[in-house]
């Protein structure tokens, strides 16, 4: 499965800590994300991740294209709901993630719930709508 990863400013340790205890389920999969949070994740995990731009020069606007073809089965996005700019974006991405049916969190807690839903098999279904497609590459 595609899985893009973006964290807001003070929510990026949390999405590397995050993906620190889930690598072993993550690691089977093809993951994106915007810049500086990719890169904090993959220099602590070691786990291959294709890097868009930063999102505040339109990394999220290049996931939310990816979204918006249904080249991406799932959104980890850790948002900061005292930052405006934070909030617009999670509910921009949250509506394309609604129109295309792809699972969306926006907090750890729902993040969790979706990860050990993948790990578990839940979220095959989406191989049925998305079958095979690799939009990028780590």
């Amino acid at each position: 499965m595609n899985i893009a990863l973006i964290a807001h400013n003070s929510k990026k340790d949390l999405m590397v800590q995050f993906c620190t205890a889930y690598i072993s389920v993550l690691a089977k999969h093809t993951l994106c994300a915007t810049g500086i949070t990719g890169r904090k994740v993959k220099e602590e995990t070691g786990l291959p991740i294709h890097l868009f731009m930063s999102g505040s020069l339109g990394g999220e606007e290049q996931i939310g294209a990816r979204i918006a073809y249904n080249e991406i089965d799932l959104v980890l996005c850790f948002s900061d709901p005292t930052d405006q700019r934070s909030v617009d974006v999670a509910s921009y991405l949250s509506q394309l993630c609604d129109r295309n049916n792809i699972p969306f969190a926006s907090n750890q807690a729902t993040a969790e719930m979706l990860v050990l839903g993948l790990a578990r098999g839940d979220l095959d279904w989406r191989d049925i709508v998305n079958p095979k497609t690799k939009p990028f590459t780590a």
